[in-house]
């Protein structure tokens, strides 16, 4: 139904730091009206895939592609949250300034947020069940709160890409019960979902296709296909697999 909106496409991606590539030669596409996961051990470049995909870090060699276009050229139509340990959460902004800096990249220079962008972010706050929480400082907030204040920076800025790092370490179950739905919502009208994830207990119930990276692709496509003990074990370990993947061997046994 989406075919050829919002996909990325990206073709033999080289990317690391200073002269040491993570990945090398990498090639991926992340699908239309699809939530995508990103799973890995510890330092598998999960990160740095996305990093070298929005640009955050320099490529050492390939191409990103949004729409067919270089991505560089479509960034505003990409909301990205990062890991909440990379924030600085002493900085004093409260919660309804937060999610207005939403509607920043689609702004005018020297243009101020109108009426209805301010609007847009009470609904956002009310999507994301936070309506009386707009003058709180954001440093207030618990790890579950704060994320769902940057999910709903995301729903204000209208993006058509939105790709998540880790957005469900450290909250409470309320939390990712109301991200996922938002996630739903977007799937539904055919934004892009790519989320970095770390348990796998929840990966066939929250992922439609799902890339398994481990310094380079190991397994990429339909959750259902490419999530099996074979993958993770190349990826991870055999002793993880095996506690994944226990009923089945009881059943092969």
């Amino acid at each position: 139904m989406f075919k050829g909106v919002n996909m990325i496409e990206v073709t033999d991606l080289t990317v690391g730091y200073a002269s040491q590539p993570i990945l090398s030669n990498l090639t991926i596409n992340f699908e239309p009206g699809k939530i995508t996961g990103i799973i890995g051990p510890n330092g598998a470049g999960k990160s740095t895939l996305i990093k070298g995909i929005l640009g955050l870090i320099k490529r050492q060699g390939g191409l990103v592609e949004l729409n067919g276009d270089p991505i560089a050229a479509r960034l505003k139509n990409i909301a990205y949250v990062e890991q909440r340990a990379a924030l600085d959460l002493s900085f004093p902004i409260n919660v309804f300034d937060t999610v207005l800096t939403g509607t920043y990249p689609k702004l005018g220079l020297f243009k101020n947020p109108t009426m209805v962008d301010k609007k847009a972010v009470e609904g956002a706050l009310n999507t994301v069940k936070l309506s009386d929480f707009g003058e709180r400082q954001i440093g207030e907030l618990s790890g579950g709160q704060l994320q769902r204040v940057f999910v709903a920076r995301a729903i204000v800025q209208a993006a058509d890409v939105i790709i998540l790092d880790e957005p469900f370490v450290g909250i409470d179950m309320k939390s990712e019960a109301e991200i996922m739905a938002v996630f739903k919502a977007w799937q539904a009208v055919g934004k892009t979902i790519i989320v970095v994830h770390h348990d796998l207990n929840k990966v066939t119930s929250y992922f439609d296709n799902l890339a398994i990276i481990n310094r380079g692709i190991i397994a990429h496509g339909p959750t259902q296909e490419v999530f099996n003990k074979a993958n993770i074990t190349k990826a991870f370990s055999g002793d993880l697999s095996a506690i994944l993947f226990e009923g089945e061997e009881r059943q092969d046994a």
